[in-house]
């Protein structure tokens, strides 16, 4: 009789309706864990990329202020390299 049950379809069914429960439920979880992480990341993100936009607005004009700056002495390296040239040539003569 105990032969007769362990292979009684009904049973069957109900051992693979169990493990499916229990394999639903695992993945719940895990669901539950990744949506929780991604909620945090969204709530801390966001400052955290706010705070980061308004550094790089207060660095803007430093940065543009230091490339006119560049600029301006590359001007003024370019005009000493030409009259550098002119006098050499005039030199060479």
């Amino acid at each position: 009789a105990e032969m007769r049950t362990s292979l009684n379809p009904v049973r069957k069914v109900v051992n693979m309706l169990q493990a499916m429960q229990k394999k639903v439920e695992a993945e719940g979880e895990a669901e539950k864990e990744l949506y929780d992480k991604f909620m945090c990341w969204c709530k801390t993100g966001d400052s955290d990329l706010s705070e980061s936009i308004a550094n790089a607005n207060d660095k803007a004009p430093a940065v543009t202020a230091a490339i006119e700056a560049g600029e301006g002495k590359l001007a003024q390296a370019k005009e000493d390299l030409k009259s550098a040239q002119v006098e050499r040539a005039a030199a060479k003569e």
